[in-house]
């Protein structure tokens, strides 16, 4: 058996466009998302110029060059998420109005394809003259932005647009050709995404040779100028089929790493197998926080030392988190693994959807894990990648909560609602998931096969669930986890019932030794969410001037009255006397009046070690 075949389980995705989201969790975070974060994000690339900088490089009007040369790319994000809603719920005033901004963008792009408004308009003579300059990172989100225009609407203008730009850069760059390596991938997994759309193998080829120009001294621009930053802080270093550590820009790191698992699957060849899989253990066992948030310095936005990970100064940009829900989510596809699909879960419940209020129109750039009260989500940014980036990402994670098999489906994501999938070997069978995840860890599966037959339906036990329940319409079935999945195969028909219960008590998290920032420090998690306590919860305590003991007892309460609901947690201070403390999620801290926020708090009483 050959190396791909040994690794590649043939797990395929499935468009979110085919799981309609039901559930009291997320279905209100997906109207707010419509109702009032893209419509926030439109005005605000409206108000800062970055749309009119497609008329005025259209010469459709006057006026200089407003933002960031990257400005672009924000623009082409709104749209793409934009266009998830639309597939989720049609709104012709949406759609007129981005066929507007589409008829700019089209205007704006030179008749050889090229197309950065920066450039077209301050510098044009300057074009790849600096690798740094973000030309095919903007590309990047403008080809994501018109696939997924294209499936939503039918229409081809944007997409279009993007294979024409596509194909300029295939004039310029390739085997022969000039050398490039970007100083901000994204280019990479979109020109995948855009092959997948049109079936030219040119442009994932064109990816290829992208990831294959890394690591042999072709970077020039102002990145490889600097000497704190170097080659290694676009990941330009080192071959990417050497790579065995992340390093650098940590949203840059994990776009080259998602892009890589893409090229494995449509390639088939193994070659960046071993690296992915080195750089995924040394990015999540010695690099990684409990919030799944990745990057702690604010120097390089990026990656340091092993197992440095302090609190109140972490980074951990809402962008990274979204990344590597990509990464980890392609890496599950590749290798049928549950623990990949088990990061997916943890960014979508507290390192991503931490980054944004619960109003939807305010953000978080940067996540620390504490904060003495001066840390608060603002309107916008003057780069302004993560909002954007947050329209995209949540209308879409229906496409996280099943996988294609060759010999069935795969549960990745327990989220209540509706699914229509097709099997890898083509068969149809519909999904109905009754949960009230995260709160609860009963999930009730109704699995309607369009033909009663023998398939594979795998649920993912996720690594945080130490005990579990299955039965089967009534009956009480022992299984035992593959790769992390409870592989249930059995001859399907209509109606059939799965329950599925996981345990969901807390857990007193303790860090590896060597994360200096914890040590004598506990963290509590309950299910997938990561829980912090507030100042506004706890008015009578100072910032870290408190000590808890967890093995006092911790309750449990469903508050459906607080932050849109959520479950609380109560645990007794280790002072006697001292009211216990109320800790609330992660993710919704900072919703209400300002204050003092820790995950990490002081153990009372820590002679015993564990390790998260």
């Amino acid at each position: 058996m050959s190396t791909i075949e040994q690794v590649q389980k043939h797990w395929q995705g499935v468009p979110f466009t085919s799981v309609e989201i039901q559930d009291a969790f997320w279905r209100p975070r997906l109207e707010v998302l419509k109702k009032t974060t893209v419509r926030t994000c439109l005005d605000q690339c409206e108000a800062t110029g970055r749309i009119a900088n497609f008329s005025k490089a259209a010469g459709l009007m006057d006026g200089e060059y407003e933002g960031m040369y990257y400005n672009d790319s924000d623009v082409y994000k709104v749209i793409e998420g934009a266009a998830y809603t639309l597939m989720l719920e049609r709104d012709d005033k949406l759609e007129a109005e981005l066929d507007m901004i589409i008829e700019k963008i089209r205007a704006a792009q030179e008749p050889d394809g090229y197309l950065s408004t920066y450039f077209t308009v301050c510098a044009p003579e300057l074009k790849w003259s600096d690798m740094e300059k973000h030309e095919m990172y903007n590309g990047g989100h403008l080809i994501e932005a018109a696939v997924a225009y294209f499936e939503a609407t039918g229409k081809r203008a944007l997409l279009d647009v993007a294979c024409r730009l596509a194909d300029h850069y295939d004039s310029l760059f390739g085997p022969g050709k000039r050398h490039w390596a970007e100083g901000h991938e994204e280019i990479e997994l979109a020109l995948v995404k855009l092959y997948q759309a049109t079936k030219q193998e040119r442009y994932w080829k064109l990816a290829l040779w992208l990831l294959e120009e890394r690591g042999h001294g072709h970077g020039q621009g102002e990145i490889w100028n600097k000497p704190e930053w170097g080659p290694a802080y676009c990941q330009d270093d080192i071959p990417v089929r050497e790579i065995e550590r992340v390093t650098g820009h940590a949203v840059r790191a994990m776009y080259l790493y998602a892009a890589m698992a893409d090229v494995v699957n449509v390639s088939g060849d193994p070659a960046y197998v071993g690296a992915l899989q080195r750089v995924w253990s040394h990015t999540v066992e010695r690099n990684m926080y409990v919030t799944g948030g990745v990057g702690p310095s604010v120097h390089n936005e990026g990656f340091t030392h092993d197992y440095d990970l302090p609190n109140e100064s972490a980074y951990c940009e809402t962008c990274a988190a979204i990344a590597m829900a990509f990464w980890n989510h392609r890496m599950n596809l590749l290798f049928g693994e549950a623990k990949y699909a088990d990061l997916v879960e943890t960014e979508l419940y507290n390192g991503a959807l931490s980054g944004i209020s619960l109003s939807g129109d305010r953000f978080f750039y940067v996540n620390p894990l504490a904060s003495q009260g001066a840390h608060h989500r603002v309107e916008w940014f003057h780069t302004s990648c993560c909002p954007t980036n947050l329209v995209r990402f949540i209308p879409s994670i229906g496409q996280y909560a099943y996988a294609a098999t060759s010999d069935g489906i795969a549960v990745n994501q327990y989220v209540g609602g509706h699914a229509d999938l097709e099997t890898g070997c083509g068969k149809k069978v519909e999904v109905t998931q009754k949960t009230n995840y995260p709160w609860d860890g009963t999930i009730e599966l109704t699995v309607n096969p369009e033909q009663a037959r023998d398939f594979s339906v795998r649920l993912r036990l996720p690594g945080w669930c130490k005990g579990y329940r299955i039965t089967i319409n009534g009956e009480q079935t022992v299984i035992l986890p593959k790769n992390g999945y409870l592989d249930l195969r059995r001859h399907w028909s209509q109606g059939d019932i799965v329950l599925l219960e996981l345990d969901m008590p807390v857990e007193v998290v303790r860090s590896r030794p060597e994360v200096d920032a914890n040590r004598g420090r506990v963290a509590l998690q309950r299910g997938p969410i990561v829980y912090c306590l507030e100042q506004q919860d706890n008015p009578d305590l100072s910032y870290d001037g408190f000590k808890i003991s967890p093995s006092g007892g911790i309750y449990v309460e469903h508050r459906p009255e607080l932050l849109g609901g959520l479950t609380t947690l109560t645990v007794n201070s280790a002072q006697p006397g001292e009211k216990p403390y109320r800790l609330i999620p992660y993710y919704a801290w900072d919703n209400r009046q300002p204050g003092f926020m820790q995950i990490w708090m002081t153990e009372a009483d820590n002679k015993q070690l564990y390790s998260h």
